[in-house]
Parts: C-alpha cells; sequence; structure tokens
C-alpha cells in the first residue's frame, strides 16, 4: 500500500508539472516576431495597414476572432449570432466578463464610438467604406449625414445591435476584422488627438497591452492584460515585434535565436528552402502595380495599361526575384480566396485572361496607346513603393522589363519609407505603386470594393462607371441569388481585365523560418495571423 500510495504520488506530481510547464510558462515565455514595416498608428479609424493590424490582432478582440478553420467563434459576443428581420437585423450579447486594460469593462457604447469615428468621412484609414451596407454608411462617409445615424446602437449595457440597409451573408465574416474592434471612450476622451499615437495612448481589451512604442521607434512589445476575461489560454507572458526589413537580417536574427518567427525573401529564401524550419503561408492577397489613372497622367490611356501587363514576365519575377514560394498573379483578385459555387472552380482561376505575357503585343499596344494620349516616344515613368529590401529588388525587376520591352521607356525608381510612400500614394505623386491587397474575408468582393470609384482607398482614382455599376448589382445580388451574385462577379473581374486600373504581379506566399518549438500560432489564409494562443513547448 505505501509503495503504491509513493507511486501514485510522484505520478500525480510529474502530471501536474506538466501541466504547469504549459499553463505557468506564461511567466517566462517571450516570443519574438518581426514585421517588415514600420507601425505608424494603434488608431483603427486613421490608420490601416498590416503592422497596424498584426499588431492588433494579438492585442484587441471584436465581436468575433477566426478559429483554426478561419471560421467566426465568439469574442467579445457570446455567441456567433443569426440575422432576424430577413437578414437585416444582428443582434449581439456582449460577454459581461470583458474588460479593458485600465480595468473598466468593455461595453456596447465602445462598439457604437469606434463604428461611428470609423464610419466619418473625416476618418483616415481609408476603411470607412467596409461599413458599407450598415444603414446609413455610405451617407455617412460622403459627409451627407452626421455619424450618430449609423444603424448600430447599444440596446443596454451589454447588448449591441446592428441594422442593415439589405442582407449581407458574409456580413459576420467580417466581424472578425480590425476595423471593427471597440474603442475606449475613456481613452479616447482623455488621449484626445494622441489616441493611438503611442501605445500608452491607447487601452487594450485583448489578451495583451502593447508597450513601449513611442510612434517612430522600431520596437514595441506586447505584455499580458490581466484583465483578459480568458486568461487561462494565454501562455505566453511577453510578445515582442521588431522592424526588420531584410531577409538577409531576418534570417541572421532566426540564427542568433532572436527571432522565432522570421519571413524571409528572395536570395535568402531561395537558398533556405531545404531548411527543416522553413514552412510556407499561402495568403490569399496580391501584390500589384496601382495604376494612377487620373487624366493628367500618361497612364490614363487604357492600351498602354495593358501593354505594362503584357511586358512583365511573372514567371521570372517570381522564380528568380522573389524565390520563396510566391505564385505569379494574373487577376487582381487572389487565387485560392473563394470557390465559385457554380461553376466549382476556383474564382481567380476561371476569370484568368488567355494572354498574360507577350512582348511583341505590349509594344503593339504601347504604340497604339501612346499616339492616342498624343505623348512623346520617350517617356518616363516614376514607381513608387517602400522601403523594404524585396520591394526594392521587384522594383529594379520591373524596371528592367519596362524599359526593355517598352519601346522609349525610362522608369524611375522611389523606394522611401513607409510613410512617405503612404502619403505619397495618398496625394497621387506616383505613375505606378508598389501595393498589396490581402482579403478581408472570403469573397471576391473583398478585393473589388476598393475599385469602386467611391471608395476612399482607390488611390489611383479609378473611374469606370461599368464597374460601379457592376459593383452595386453584386452587393443587391449577394443575398438572394447566388447565380447573379457570381455572374457579376466574374464579368466584373473581366471588366478589370480590359481597363487595367492595377497590374497584378504575384500572390502573397511567405516563407517562414519558425522555432520548431512554437506551437498553438493559427496561420489565417484570409486576414492576420494569431499568436494570442501560442507557446513555446
Amino acid at each position: 500500500m505505501k509503495t503504491k500510495l509513493w507511486f501514485l504520488l510522484g505520478t500525480l506530481a510529474l502530471l501536474l508539472t506538466g501541466c504547469q510547464s504549459k499553463n505557468n510558462s506564461g511567466s517566462a515565455q517571450q516570443l519574438n516576431l518581426m514585421q517588415t514595416s514600420d507601425l505608424l498608428s494603434l488608431d483603427t479609424s486613421q490608420h490601416a495597414d498590416l503592422p497596424t493590424w498584426n499588431t492588433l490582432e494579438n492585442s484587441m478582440e471584436g465581436l468575433y476572432r477566426a478559429d483554426k478553420h478561419n471560421q467566426p467563434q465568439a469574442a467579445m459576443a457570446t455567441k456567433v449570432v443569426q440575422p432576424t428581420n430577413q437578414g437585416k437585423t444582428y443582434t449581439f450579447s456582449l460577454r459581461k466578463n470583458a474588460k479593458w486594460s485600465n480595468g473598466e469593462p468593455v461595453v456596447a457604447q465602445d462598439f457604437v464610438t469606434a463604428w461611428r469615428r470609423s464610419v466619418s468621412s473625416k476618418a483616415q484609414s481609408g476603411y470607412n467604406y467596409i461599413f458599407s451596407g450598415i444603414q446609413n454608411a455610405d451617407a455617412i462617409s460622403k459627409g451627407q449625414k452626421a455619424p450618430r445615424k449609423l444603424g448600430v446602437k447599444a440596446l443596454d449595457k451589454h447588448t449591441l445591435q446592428v441594422q442593415l440597409e439589405h442582407p449581407m451573408p458574409y456580413f459576420n465574416k467580417m466581424m472578425v476584422m480590425p476595423a471593427f474592434f471597440p474603442q475606449n471612450r475613456t481613452a479616447l476622451k482623455k488621449f484626445k488627438s494622441h489616441y493611438g499615437t503611442q501605445s500608452k495612448y491607447l487601452y487594450y481589451n485583448g489578451p495583451f497591452k502593447v508597450t513601449k512604442w513611442t510612434g517612430d521607434n522600431d520596437s514595441w512589445v506586447l505584455m499580458r492584460n490581466k484583465y483578459y476575461y480568458d486568461k487561462k489560454q494565454i501562455h505566453l507572458n511577453k510578445i515582442k515585434y521588431l522592424v526588420v526589413k531584410d531577409a538577409n537580417t531576418a534570417h541572421e536574427l532566426f540564427s542568433q535565436n532572436k527571432l522565432d518567427d522570421a519571413t524571409i525573401t528572395g536570395v535568402t529564401a531561395k537558398e533556405l528552402q531545404g531548411s527543416k524550419n522553413l514552412i510556407h503561408e499561402k495568403k490569399a492577397g496580391n501584390y500589384y502595380l496601382r495604376v494612377n489613372v487620373r487624366n493628367n497622367q500618361p497612364l490614363a490611356n487604357a492600351k498602354m495599361r495593358q501593354a505594362i501587363n503584357l511586358a512583365i514576365d511573372r514567371q521570372a519575377l517570381t522564380k528568380n526575384i522573389l524565390a520563396d514560394g510566391s505564385l505569379p498573379a494574373s487577376t487582381y483578385t487572389a487565387k485560392d480566396l473563394s470557390i465559385d459555387p457554380t461553376t466549382k472552380k476556383d474564382f481567380a482561376q476561371e476569370t484568368t485572361p488567355q494572354q498574360t505575357y507577350n512582348v511583341k503585343q505590349a509594344r503593339t499596344l504601347w504604340d497604339e496607346g501612346r499616339q492616342e494620349a498624343n505623348l512623346p516616344k520617350k517617356l518616363t515613368l516614376k514607381v513608387l513603393g517602400d522601403d523594404q529590401t524585396i520591394t526594392k529588388n521587384v522594383a529594379e525587376f520591373l524596371q528592367d522589363e519596362l524599359q526593355h520591352n517598352l519601346p522609349g521607356v525610362k522608369v524611375q525608381i522611389r523606394n522611401v519609407p513607409d510613410k512617405t510612400a503612404s502619403s505619397e500614394t495618398r496625394s497621387g505623386q506616383f505613375n505606378l505603386s508598389q501595393t498589396l491587397w490581402l482579403a478581408d474575408f472570403a469573397d471576391p468582393i473583398s478585393f473589388m470594393g476598393i475599385l469602386n470609384s467611391d471608395n476612399p482607398q482607390n488611390y489611383g482614382k479609378y473611374h469606370d462607371d461599368q464597374f460601379d455599376q457592376l459593383y452595386q448589382k453584386a452587393i443587391l445580388d449577394s443575398s438572394n441569388n447566388q447565380q447573379a451574385y457570381w455572374q457579376t462577379l466574374r464579368q466584373m473581374q473581366a471588366r478589370l481585365n480590359e481597363s487595367m486600373p492595377v497590374i497584378p504581379l504575384y500572390q502573397m506566399v511567405e516563407s517562414h523560418l519558425v522555432n520548431p518549438k512554437l506551437q498553438g500560432v493559427l496561420r489565417h489564409p484570409v486576414g492576420e495571423d494569431d499568436y494570442t494562443r501560442a507557446y513555446l513547448k
């Protein structure tokens, strides 16, 4: 009996130690991550890019968060709700134990306040369009109605109700996006214009809170939020972010155990394709050239845009320059985003144009378009991009391709810090700008929306009546006629293939060097990766 008792006690101790090593690992564990560009803001109403959203994905929560199958699951809401009123009313019950990092409860009015700020015509994020479909959102974004007229209200402290103008079958999927996160009203009143400009000028309702970001430094730290409602699921004590713009530097930091997850590209990625620590993360996003199609710009002519599209050898770009598993992109909409349920085919695959690379045809179109636009034989084009190494390498490849394949063309490259590139893009100081669109939710309409002429992120100022009409038709068809909806989406992509306001380059497939001890990461093809439940085993 005594021997058996000691054996049982010893076994119990081992089991408790095993559980403790994971559940208490948060007291010691630190995860080191990187971003490839600078963090410019934490205010979702004023800014939206990958560093901002990646950081907030791990420090804030909306009504839902995406699960391992990329489906919405309850977060601030107690459950995933089904709409009433023929698909036009969503009523969310909020969990009563959710708190901000300052100890205040998360309440329905925090969502109302945030959404009103973000949909306002004064919002600078470029994402007020994402609220389209919510009652009065379009009119508010245009400055025609006050933000308080938005179809969202707090029925009581923990009940949020949203009224739509028409059914939106993908509305629940959208609720995982940082654009719909709540904002603490005390922080907004206290910090005013400073809100979100530094980590200390914000309160957080997620598992972590952001610290040590002063607004212009290249590193910041996420510390555990002691008020988070689900602390038992959080094993990390700290997440440290570092801005690393060069793939070789990322590799070196990974080799020195200073990064647990490093993104690599180009020559570095090519040399490490056999590494046991390498994973490929396919994303439903495309890198492309945004074209400035304003009337006084040389590329306002569609034939000249078509010529640029046909002059780029994307196979050579992805194989020789990127070398990280990225795939050539022939359509604005990314592959692997969605299957057209009416044809059972990948949407991007079925809408791919017949010709994607034809230098002879490109030269013919270039000359025809140049003459139609009454432009000189020699023409200089400015390609704008950020200052990441891979962006520079892609720009140099494009420079060589266009100068070699199009008669009389000279390409001027301008790679500048992300803040400057963003400012110059918004003000139209470019002919072509390198950019990425990563789908917000798994539907082609997520891509199409930003090329609508009214969209604030339509920085190239593409305005096409046919495309706009198709977009509005798709929105109305989305809830009641699946056959018509997908037919309209195909027509929209066909119109973009013809008018070329954006020139697709390659699909986002990230090469990551990952610490083999890192577990629990939710890697989402749509949206941002979730490290909140991660741990080092």
